[in-house]
């Protein structure tokens, strides 16, 4: 059940981003005005929407979701920083304490980022898969050159021997 809920509050997380994403995209004039307002150059407000766009769709699909995470947190608290930084203003304060939650909730996908239901979690599987596949192709090999080596020493007349249940040395047969 709580793989269920992190993933939905991954992608709503994700949603926030990638509506204002588009937004910026389709009007930059809005964030433009924001960003002249905030002595910010306008001309960041389509690289802006672009990387919302990006991140928060990498964010709902899991991919590199501890890196994104992180970066739009950090995204998060400097638009507290720049454009809701009036505390005596209520509504800049109510602004500046929902950003503040939606870095919380993004610092919990930081520290939760690979979880069922993401591309890193199935990438981090498979690694493990691929892992286990080498290990067991490396035991087979040594197993074939332990026995090609007691092949030789049998060839070269030496005795092999093994160990009984009681740990006792027994002599090998070999037909």
């Amino acid at each position: 059940m709580s793989a269920i809920v992190a993933f939905l509050g991954r992608v709503m997380l994700a949603a926030l981003f990638v509506l204002s994403g588009i937004d910026k995209i389709i009007d930059p004039s809005n964030a433009a005005a924001a960003l002249t307002a905030a002595s910010l150059p306008p001309t960041l407000a389509m690289p802006t929407g672009i990387f919302e766009v990006v991140a928060g769709l990498f964010l709902a699909l899991g991919i590199m979701s501890r890196l994104v995470s992180i970066l739009l947190a950090g995204f998060t608290l400097l638009t507290i920083f720049f454009f809701h930084n009036d505390w005596g203003d209520p509504m800049q304060s109510v602004q500046a304490l929902k950003n503040l939650a939606i870095a919380g909730g993004l610092l919990v996908v930081f520290a939760y980022g690979q979880m069922r239901w993401s591309y890193d979690h199935i990438r981090a599987a498979r690694k493990g898969e691929v892992v286990a596949a080498d290990a067991t192709a490396r035991a087979h090999e040594a197993e074939l050159r332990a026995a090609r080596a007691e092949g030789r020493a049998e060839a070269a007349g030496v005795a092999v021997t093994d160990l009984d249940e009681h740990g006792h040395t027994k002599k090998r047969r070999w037909f």
